[in-house]
């Protein structure tokens, strides 16, 4: 067994922790809270190749492993997780695009969306179908070589900017069980009757829109139907969404990583009572806490990742990744604001901004007690034997 990284990718991650230092966390704040669009650091982001880290070699990516990926997105939440967010949707949509698309959508697409001259997303959520994707009601129909589209989609991010977006439709409603009458099409920006009807409020999670998106009558030619068969899109975005859990997973341990520092840091120069206050007993047990919290955190991401990159199926690791960063995210950021006393509750640090992303990972890509249920029926199937 190897618990640290290799020495390329301690050297991806040093990489990526100067560009964070340089591009981000100097503007961080007063972005955030200006509520202004990173237009300069997606521009480094496409510079680095950082937009086809799922994308093979072959179609112009970066082919990354998915330590690779994870470190991406650690390091960069580690410093705004709202920027994580831009590439995190792009990144998924592109894995299946690669996984799945037809050779000639992989051709039209994939050595764009690697460069960043196009971005994408994709199109899951409705106002009545979260974690419940089978019962979505945007429908399409085939018309000819077109399919026409109506519905509307909710939480999209990356929708003002995704060229193309994947939207997940039913092509056929009468299927049963109705994952099988379920299909992945991709609607070109600019395609007449697509809408972007308003950016949603957030808690946290600034710097990326998450749009309302309305499909009144899109067409879309039937070359556009990933993969070409219908009925494949919900074990598409399936296989999509496993991988996306070490995106989601990856961004707790850094959101977590950030928190932890932050409260080491400000405990040993904040004084109290004629002494700094990490040499109190209460400060050092939630120290202490925190920190094995985190890198227990980021070990399990490595493993999910690692066996992902061994190519085995990782629908139980992801879960179980997801579900325990996540929750210690939430966890590292509150013991952090603590910590931090009354400053912490302040938006002139870091601290509330953590405070206000965290929980995102706890609902995102699935909420944790759809991941929960995911690692049990996984258990008692025997597909994960814990010994």
């Amino acid at each position: 067994m190897d618990f640290d990284l290799s020495p390329e990718h301690q050297l991806f991650r040093q990489t990526l922790r100067r560009f964070v230092d340089s591009d981000i966390r100097p503007v961080v704040k007063e972005w955030e809270q200006a509520g202004r669009y990173p237009t300069e650091i997606v521009d480094s982001m496409k510079e680095m190749g950082l937009f086809g880290i799922t994308i093979p070699e072959e179609y112009g990516g970066m082919g990354a492993d998915f330590v690779s990926m994870a470190l991406v997105f650690e390091e960069i939440s580690r410093g705004w997780m709202g920027i994580a967010g831009i590439l995190g949707s792009h990144s998924l949509s592109c894995f299946i695009l690669a996984r799945y698309g037809t050779e000639s959508q992989r051709l039209r697409y994939l050595p764009d969306l690697a460069s960043g001259k196009r971005r994408t997303g994709i199109a899951l959520t409705e106002p009545d179908a979260g974690s419940d994707l089978q019962g979505i009601k945007t429908r399409a129909v085939r018309d000819g070589d077109h399919y026409v589209i109506r519905g509307s989609k909710l939480w999209i991010t990356n929708a003002r900017f995704a060229d193309p977006l994947p939207v997940l439709v039913k092509t056929d409603p009468e299927a049963s069980p109705p994952h099988r009458g379920m299909s992945l099409l991709l609607v070109d920006q600019g395609s007449p009757g697509f809408e972007i009807s308003r950016d949603l409020p957030k808690l946290g999670y600034k710097g990326t829109e998450s749009c309302e998106v309305q499909l009144d009558d899109v067409r879309v030619p039937v070359e556009n139907l990933v993969g070409g068969e219908e009925g494949r899109g919900f074990q598409q975005v399936a296989s999509g969404l496993e991988i996306g859990r070490i995106n989601i997973a990856a961004r707790a341990v850094g959101v977590a990583q950030e928190a932890y520092d932050q409260a080491l840091a400000y405990s040993n120069t904040r004084e109290a009572f004629g002494r700094k206050i990490s040499g109190f007993q209460a400060i050092q047990l939630k120290l202490a806490e925190m920190a094995t919290d985190v890198q227990a955190a980021r070990l399990l991401v490595w493993w999910a990742s690692s066996q992902a990159d061994r190519g085995k199926r990782v629908d139980i690791e992801t879960a179980m990744a997801k579900y325990f960063a996540s929750e210690v995210a939430c966890r590292a950021a509150l013991d952090s604001m603590r910590i931090h006393g009354g400053m912490g509750y302040s938006p002139e640090l870091d601290i509330e901004r953590l405070y206000r992303d965290a929980p995102l990972m706890v609902i995102g890509e699935g909420t944790n007690d759809i991941m929960k249920m995911v690692i049990a029926r996984g258990l008692t199937r025997g597909r994960l034997v814990i010994d």
